[in-house]
């Protein structure tokens, strides 16, 4: 993988340059300048340079000049967006390898970049810098020469646990592990380099991140050099270590063939490789070079070494899975801490293990200097409840409690219990606390206000339907004192006044039973009585409020009697309305069918069905869905009142009133349905 350093005050062209490449062939660095470049460019870390500039200037050729004293070996692209011929003449001489125009086109950078190595096949292996190692047999007798025997092990093993002094401290581990190294083996340099941890949550890293390594901790090396260097699992050492999982030295054949791998070494300055193991995948790798006295390590100090590494990447796993678990944590407890309801969690022992404010606000002593919550603080009702949560495993959910030093002040209480796994009895409970207080103030605040506007609505129809009523009566009892001082009384004048105040008496009436009707919730001393009868009688009060008006019924009771059970004089009312509002639907030839059938209900029941057909224009879709709510009507007269009164006079006896949704150009159609007592109902 080979390293590009862009160079540009914009951040937008480097990842223009970032994804018109490769990202498993060319690693991409960003830089604003070439001071901040300087670490990168001293190293030797960057394998190319792409520059944004301008070439309409010497400033451009400045920085150019800049560029080539930091790193006289690198070759330098450049990008203008504006040139002149005699620029980019200049810049060629100054050694630049490309000058190309903006904007970025991945094929040609590509192409060019291809062309400043030879082909990987080509490569031949770089030779080494420093002498070959020693031949196998002086290996062997050095290995005899400094084994460590049984007594120096031990001492190894003490002082390899000092280490875990640090056990929850990544760096600080591995940077007493490398001393102690250095102080056993004498090794000349070291460094670490470990893969991303997982974050909060169990959120993972993305898969580029996840097979990049970091330099965690270092002896003997520039910590300006290991701020810009990364390994990786895709190539180079680590991608040795990564498909191998042994341990690799700088001159054997795998890592002499590979361009990557000994620019790698050359850079930290090491000679062997060991992989961070958790006994399950590779963790990072540990870079170690030889001894002070220019020595290199032999085999049985590389063993000890990879063992010990073995043990310190548990630990570093266990390190990494400890602050997973206390950022978890901390996460939980801040959400607690700030929601609005107040929760509290309550363990086996009767401890709180966490209140929040709110919980603290709600049930803590304000004479407690502390602030902490008890769970003595807590009422006496919810301390028996979490106990019996805890006693039983089974929660408590939407528990309403009024405090009694608090009247007024409602809570809603839920009580869930925390069980672990193959655990009879929960080891904790978590109980919240929802304040209502506010919630049903504004609920019954809701309920008072609709209540007013039905009474205002209310108020303003009784008004308006009361006067129309009285209007007439009011003006034959002026007109009546003036026809008795007549010698004659005028017959027909009588007649007259009679049939009026009769028709307005009984718009009156049917106002009064209306309200009544309205005022009642249940059944009361219910009685036995046949349908057909009750049918006719309820169309006959119907015609009494259309008495100017024709009107034309046909009946469908079928052959056999039905008895119904009820109020009968509440139900006349209701079906009088159903049949008026059908009357009324056709102002100039009202007429009306009326059909009643038995139905056996699935669970062996026996229902009544009463449909009633008028040859209107139907109902609206708007009206179909309105029609039994309080005071709608289509009418200029009336209440709005006799379908809604219907469906309450129909539901009291557990029976339903639908209007059947229209088709178009058909006419309304109202189905009432009641409950039939099997006893009454007659048997085929």
């Amino acid at each position: 993988m080979k390293t590009l350093l862009v160079l540009a005050e914009h951040p937008g062209f480097a990842e223009a340059v970032r994804a018109g490449l490769n990202p498993e062939q060319y690693r991409v660095i960003d830089r604003a300048n070439v001071d901040e470049a300087e670490p990168l460019l001293a190293h030797g870390l960057a394998e190319a340079c792409i520059v944004d500039i301008e070439l309409t200037g010497v400033q451009g050729i400045w920085l150019l000049e800049k560029l080539r004293r930091k790193a006289p070996k690198c070759p330098v692209i450049l990008y203008a967006g504006a040139k002149q011929s005699e620029w980019e003449e200049e810049a060629y001489l100054q050694g630049a390898a490309h000058v190309l125009t903006k904007p970025v086109r991945a094929r040609m950078l590509t192409a060019l970049l291809e062309r400043l190595w030879p082909a990987p096949a080509a490569a031949r292996p770089i030779q080494p810098a420093t002498p070959p190692p020693p031949p196998p047999e002086t290996v062997k007798s050095a290995d005899k020469e400094t084994a460590p025997g049984a007594a120096q092990t031990l001492g190894v093993l003490r002082d390899f646990s000092g280490i875990l002094t640090h056990s929850l401290n990544a760096e600080a581990m591995l940077k007493q592990f490398l001393l102690l190294l250095r102080e056993i083996l004498s090794i000349n340099r070291a460094a670490v380099f470990l893969r991303q941890p997982f974050a909060a949550f169990g959120s993972a890293p993305t898969v580029a991140e996840s097979r990049r390594l970091r330099a965690a901790c270092a002896v003997g090396l520039s910590p300006g050099l290991l701020q810009h260097f990364e390994l990786s699992f895709e190539a180079g050492i680590g991608g040795h270590l990564f498909r191998l999982g042994r341990i690799l030295r700088r001159y054997s054949e795998e890592a002499r063939n590979d361009l990557e791998t000994q620019k790698e070494f050359e850079l930290l300055g090491g000679q062997v490789a060991v992989p961070i193991l958790d006994r399950e995948t590779v963790l990072g790798v540990a870079v170690f070079d030889g001894r002070i006295t220019g020595e290199p390590l032999v085999n049985s100090e590389l063993e000890l070494i990879f063992h010990l590494l073995e043990q310190l990447g548990l630990a570093i796993k266990n390190i990494w899975l400890h602050d997973q678990l206390a950022c978890n944590h901390k996460m939980m407890a801040d959400i607690l801490r700030e929601l609005s309801s107040a929760c509290i969690v309550v363990s086996r022992d009767l401890t709180i293990l966490h209140a929040n404010k709110t919980a603290r606000r709600y049930f803590g002593r304000t004479e407690r200097r502390s602030g902490e919550l008890e769970f003595s603080d807590l009422p006496q009702l919810l301390g028996a409840k979490v106990y019996q949560v805890l006693k039983t495993g089974a929660a408590i959910s939407s528990l309403r409690y009024e405090p009694e030093d608090s009247p007024g002040t409602v809570y809603n209480i839920n009580i869930v219990p925390f069980q672990k796994q193959q655990a009879g009895l929960p080891a904790s409970a978590l109980l919240m606390a929802e304040d209502l207080t506010q919630s049903e103030q504004l609920q019954r605040l809701e309920i008072e206000a609709a209540n007013l506007r039905l009474v205002r609505t209310m108020a303003d129809r009784l008004t308006h339907e009361i006067g129309n009523a009285m209007a007439r009566p009011c003006a034959y009892q002026q007109l009546l004192a003036e026809e008795l001082t007549k010698k004659a009384v005028d017959k027909e004048f009588l007649k007259l006044m009679e049939h009026s105040l009769a028709e307005d008496n009984s718009r009156v009436l049917r106002l009064v039973h209306t309200m009544r009707y309205l005022n009642v919730d249940a059944l009361v001393s219910p009685e036995a009585f046949p349908l057909a009868p009750l049918l006719a009688e309820a169309y006959q009060q119907a015609c009494k409020y259309q008495p100017d008006k024709a009107a034309k019924v046909t009946f469908d009771t079928g052959d056999k009697p039905i008895v119904l059970a009820g109020n009968r004089a509440a139900l006349k009312h209701a079906l009088a309305e159903v049949m008026l509002n059908a009357l009324q639907a056709n102002a100039t030839d009202p007429k009306i069918g009326i059909r009643s059938h038995v139905e056996a209900g699935g669970n062996g029941l026996h229902g009544l069905q009463i449909e009633v057909q008028d040859n209107g224009a139907g109902f609206t879709p708007e009206a179909a869905q309105k029609a039994p709510a309080p005071f709608f009507t289509t009418r200029n007269v009336g209440l709005g009142l006799g379908l809604m009164v219907s469906r309450k006079i129909i539901e009291t006896h557990r029976g339903k009133l639908e209007i059947v949704r229209p088709k178009s150009g058909q006419a309304g159609l109202v189905r009432i349905s009641l409950p039939l007592d099997s006893s009454l109902t007659p048997q085929a």
